[in-house]
């Protein structure tokens, strides 16, 4: 009886010892998760987020006229019903993200990647377009027919012309 005793105390503190073992020796996480940008509702004009890195945060109905978003990596965020009056996002990477009824107005707009971008319903009137890529953004064909009138430039990232990535003829 005491060598059955003996070999089922034995066999625990090999299990325990095993797993303090194992707790011991794990790694903490090197990097923690990038917490999510929320800025719905909210009037954010003449703020500067220049060359911040807001990719996959949150816009919606926010105001932003002269907000200055030079440089800014704004992929994959979501913009819908943003006013973006005058504000200046040259430079910025907004691809992938969800611009729907946006209104980009006057915005400065050199050299933006837009690529993949889906844009239904959004406004550009007198926006600087120069060097923008559009490749394989959603825009509405009307939009699309008033960029091509001053689209020009090619951009500096992804090397692909505005008036190409527009399909202007």
């Amino acid at each position: 009886m005491k060598s059955v005793s003996r070999i089922f105390l034995s066999l625990i503190l090999s299990l325990v010892l095993a797993f303090g073992w194992v707790l011991l020796s794990a790694t903490p996480a090197l990097a923690l998760p990038k917490l999510n940008i929320n800025y719905t509702n909210i009037d954010l004009s003449d703020r500067d987020f220049s060359n911040s890195d807001l990719a996959g945060g949150t816009f919606v109905a926010s105001e932003m006229r002269r907000t200055n978003f030079q440089g800014a990596d704004l992929s994959n965020a979501i913009l819908t019903k943003g006013v973006l009056l005058n504000a200046n996002l040259s430079g910025a990477n907004l691809s992938g993200s969800l611009a729907d009824r946006v209104t980009f107005d006057g915005a400065n707009l050199t050299n933006v990647n837009f690529t993949e971008a889906i844009m239904t319903r959004t406004r550009f009137f007198d926006a600087a377009i120069s060097g923008a890529d559009f490749t394989d953004a959603i825009i509405d064909a009307y939009q699309v027919n008033i960029l091509c009138e001053t689209a020009d430039g090619v951009n500096p990232v992804t090397g692909v012309s505005t008036r190409e990535s527009l399909g202007c003829p």
